[in-house]
């Protein structure tokens, strides 16, 4: 006689997990088994890097440009090419400023004198700006977190994030979740969409009152980001009012980033040594 096989356990059954049905089972996957593994590493809270995923390093990129002037030395070359790879250079600059406040950022945040992992650096966990906060962090001897997305290109974890606290996940809504969850600085370099997508999400976070904790962003470059986005525009027509600018900081140069968030960070988190602040400001 056949001996009786058992149904599979409901958590057990991978069709049904990966179906539209289980898709909440899915979500709340994605809230608790980053909220276990942050618990279970000791991090409080965070400093988040946003930016381009296509920025180079200065070595890369002037890697690429030499290449590629060796390779069409002589010949009909692609001159959009060659301006696309010149301007990869100049915007190598975006990579090694953000290693430098990365790494002077997790130097300044390990001489803390408490156990715990406060205001530890987190990217995207990607390629580019991404890539370079992490390896700015590792530089430094310390730790940092990587919230990886999984789509179609560009996107993979880089080697500089701690294994230990490298996340995947499928859905953008829950990783942006991430981002704010736990921090207390923001600093956007240069980027482009999602870049844009990830900034004006945790500025109307802060600007509406979803989010009650002082929050420092640190817009990077403001030449540049007052060539993409007209701000004084978005006053001029009444979109946005000219006081939520107050909400952003433009800065120019390592050192005043690194002076503006370490400010602000012993201003409101640090008080009597280092204040334990877990509970989220999230509504």
């Amino acid at each position: 006689m056949a001996k009786h096989k058992n149904p599979v356990k409901a958590y057990n059954n991978k069709e049904f997990l990966e179906s539209s049905d289980a898709r909440t089972v899915r979500i709340l996957s994605e809230f608790y088994e980053p909220q276990a593994r942050f618990k279970k590493n000791n991090v409080v809270d965070t400093i988040v890097f946003f930016g381009s995923a296509r920025v180079r390093s200065e070595k890369e990129a002037k890697s690429m440009l030499a290449k590629f002037k060796r390779d069409n030395k002589g010949k009909k070359f692609n001159k959009a090419e060659l301006k696309r790879l010149e301007n990869l250079v100049a915007m190598s600059k975006y990579y090694e400023d953000t290693v430098e406040l990365s790494k002077r950022l997790t130097e300044w945040s390990k001489n803390l004198p408490t156990h715990e992992k406060r205001f530890i650096v987190c990217s995207g966990g990607g390629p580019g700006i991404m890539e370079a906060a992490n390896k700015g962090a590792k530089i430094a001897k310390g730790t940092s977190v990587g919230l990886n997305i999984s789509i179609p290109y560009e996107q993979f974890v880089n080697k500089y994030v701690d294994p230990k606290l490298a996340f995947e996940f499928h859905y953008f809504f829950m990783r942006k979740l991430w981002f704010m969850y736990l921090a207390k600085a923001l600093v956007v370099f240069p980027g482009g969409f999602g870049t844009m997508d990830e900034m004006m999400e945790m500025i109307t976070l802060i600007q509406t009152g979803k989010t009650r904790k002082k929050m420092k962003i640190i817009i990077y470059d403001e030449k540049f980001w007052k060539t993409v986005l007209n701000f004084d525009a978005l006053i001029e027509y009444g979109t946005i009012s000219k006081s939520d600018m107050k909400l952003i900081t433009f800065c120019n140069t390592v050192d005043e980033a690194f002076t503006e968030i370490t400010e602000h960070l012993k201003k409101y988190y640090i008080k009597n040594g280092v204040k334990n602040n877990v509970k989220s400001d999230l509504d």
